[in-house]
């Protein structure tokens, strides 16, 4: 097991460099002077000159590059030109709001997706079936920001649209951001079911005199769940770096809501450090599912 997460770990830091350097070539190709955007007036030529050489841009691209690695290493990805600060900082204070968010639609659409799944493979073919399938499509078919607009208008002055000043502000972002993934869930839960309820060990338990329901929970939703559980170790890190269009509608000061600011602002060392960190939480849930899945299954450990 041990050799296993070494081998995935080796494997991340590539990924990772490659990614940074990615990202790091595409924004600093992007047209415009930070001097500019930081000092938003006309400065002197020499004034110029001696602000671009202490931020190290008239340097080389590999060596500024390799700086930003090394620098990102000890954890400091920079200081935002707008701002002034350390980006590392603000997006600290931001991520705890998107964290709060991506878990709470997890659960959501855990507790919604996997119940509905379920109903609907036992249900196979009836009335049940279709209006459950049909309810799942819908939500992943539905854009984020179109079923946002249509919550906040339905629930105005039931519950706060903007801002998350208390508990109940996460509720309609919860449901906006887990509606999709919900419906994900539900329809693999369902396929990944009946799938198990056709093989033998399944008929043999049926032939042992257990009743329905037990030979759902305790043989078949056991099985059925395995791919299901990696999907959702994966959604963990989607949600957290997926929610840029929720945070936007709703208000809520998190890295989403940081990025589309950065962006507005022409801030790339602030834009820099959150794709940087969004894709380093992808990677980390991908490792998590690729571990549990061998956790729950040994053979992907043997293969």
């Amino acid at each position: 097991m041990t050799k296993y997460i070494a081998k995935r770990l080796l494997i991340t830091i590539p990924v990772l460099l490659g990614i940074v350097l990615l990202i790091f070539f595409m924004l600093n190709v992007v047209p415009g002077d930070p001097v500019t955007v930081m000092m938003k007036e006309h400065l002197k030529e020499d004034v110029v000159e001696n602000l671009r050489r202490s931020m190290h841009l008239d340097d080389p691209f590999f060596l500024r590059y390799l700086r930003y690695v090394w620098d990102m290493l000890h954890g400091d990805l920079g200081m935002s030109w707008k701002l002034s600060r350390p980006v590392t900082g603000v997006i600290a204070q931001a991520f705890p709001y998107t964290c709060r968010l991506a878990i709470a639609a997890a659960l959501f659409s855990w507790i919604m997706g996997i119940p509905v799944g379920v109903i609907s493979a036992v249900k196979k073919n009836t009335l049940i079936d279709h209006l459950s399938m049909g309810l799942s499509l819908f939500g992943v078919s539905m854009p984020v920001f179109w079923v946002a607009l249509i919550l906040q208008n339905t629930f105005k002055g039931v519950l706060p649209v903007s801002g998350v000043e208390t508990w109940r502000g996460y509720i309609l972002p919860t449901v906006v951001l887990g509606w999709s993934s919900a419906g994900r869930i539900a329809r693999l839960t369902r396929s990944n079911l009946l799938e198990v309820m056709r093989n033998d060990y399944i008929r043999t338990a049926r032939s042992k005199g257990l009743s329905p329901f037990q030979v759902v929970t305790r043989h078949g939703l056991k099985n059925a769940l395995i791919p299901v559980i990696t999907v959702m170790a994966i959604q963990i890190s989607s949600l957290l770096s997926g929610a840029v269009i929720t945070e936007s509608v709703f208000a809520i000061p998190g890295v989403g809501s940081l990025a589309v600011s950065a962006i507005n602002n022409r801030d790339m060392p602030l834009l820099q450090g959150t794709v940087i960190f969004t894709a380093v939480l992808i990677i980390a849930g991908n490792l998590a599912a690729d571990v549990l899945y061998s956790i729950i299954d040994p053979r992907i450990r043997v293969e």
